[in-house]
């Protein structure tokens, strides 16, 4: 096969992938009108269409699933193999793609990659902040960093915090003219921030556990964001109650900006975890980063 079919079938799986030319191009650090170009023209060579194209979306035909579902591994395969040729130098190399909530990149993660970056300089980071349930195995991470009951039996996973206690807080403002809620039926008359989840689109429905018992409560309120800072920071200014991880809240509680309620409702869910495909436990670079980020 011609080197430029290679390099153009690798356009193609990005796109076809993200299932959008701008988020591919993004990925790729390319324009859209590039992208185009050079799938009509391994199009043309192929003799067949790849893509089908609407205002809307970006979908394969059957030639391109094909191509995605029978082509793509195999160079991944080789892609994985240059990389396990790359560890055998002096120093690890490479590039390690990591998927994590925002808290959780600035708090956990970056805080304990970011000394291993002048000791390596041939090895290369890129985070990604996200709320989706993220299949790594299909978008390319390396890593994902979910709660340890969201993580797939199938992957390899190492523990990076302990158990999280969540909390439920206010601003003392908001309690100024409120009575502090005691029960499930008294969070249902306060003002709830809530959060967008990215992967289904619903409403975060709060898991609170009672006396043994497990409730998801769907509150209610005039607020909704898809990310836990945004949460903290309009509770901070005294515009709802929020359901929210000790480790964001804590020390704004400690320091009396937040106040702490129904403490006897709030669940400890299983701490932080990486986890990653059992087919790339051997790169060097994996294991340095999984050493580094995980819990001492």
């Amino acid at each position: 096969m011609a080197r430029e079919n290679i390099n153009d079938i690798l356009v193609f799986l990005a796109v076809a992938r993200e299932r959008s030319f701008t988020r591919a191009a993004a990925k790729l650090g390319m324009t859209q009108s590039a992208l185009s170009h050079i799938i009509r023209g391994l199009e043309e060579r192929l003799g067949v269409r790849l893509l089908t194209r609407t205002t809307r979306s970006v979908s394969p035909t059957d030639a391109g699933e094909r191509l995605l579902q029978n082509v793509g591994p195999r160079l991944e395969e080789i892609e994985a193999e240059i990389a396990a040729v790359s560890d055998l130098g002096d120093k690890p190399a490479g590039t390690i793609r990591i998927t994590a909530i925002d808290h959780v990149v600035d708090s956990v993660l970056w805080p304990r990659i970011a000394p291993l970056l002048p000791q390596y300089p041939d090895l290369h980071i890129e985070m990604s902040a996200d709320y989706r349930l993220v299949d790594i195995a299909a978008e390319r991470y390396d890593i994902g960093v979910r709660w340890g009951d969201q993580v797939e039996k199938d992957m390899i996973a190492v523990r990076l915090s302990p158990d999280v206690k969540m909390m439920i807080v206010a601003a003392p403002a908001y309690f100024a003219h409120r009575p502090r809620p005691a029960s499930a039926q008294d969070l249902m008359k306060h003002n709830c921030i809530s959060l967008r989840l990215a992967s289904s689109g619903g409403l975060y429905a709060w898991e609170l556990r009672h006396e043994g018992q497990d409730l998801e409560l769907r509150v209610r309120g005039q607020l909704v964001f898809n990310s836990a800072y945004q949460i903290l920071h309009a509770a901070l200014d005294g515009c709802g109650l929020a359901f929210i991880p000790e480790d964001l809240a804590g020390e704004h509680v400690r320091a009396g900006r937040l106040a702490s309620v129904m403490e006897d409702w709030c669940p400890t869910f299983p701490g932080l975890h990486a986890y990653y495909p059992s087919r790339r436990q051997n790169s060097r670079a994996l294991a340095l980063v999984i050493e580094a980020i995980r819990l001492a």
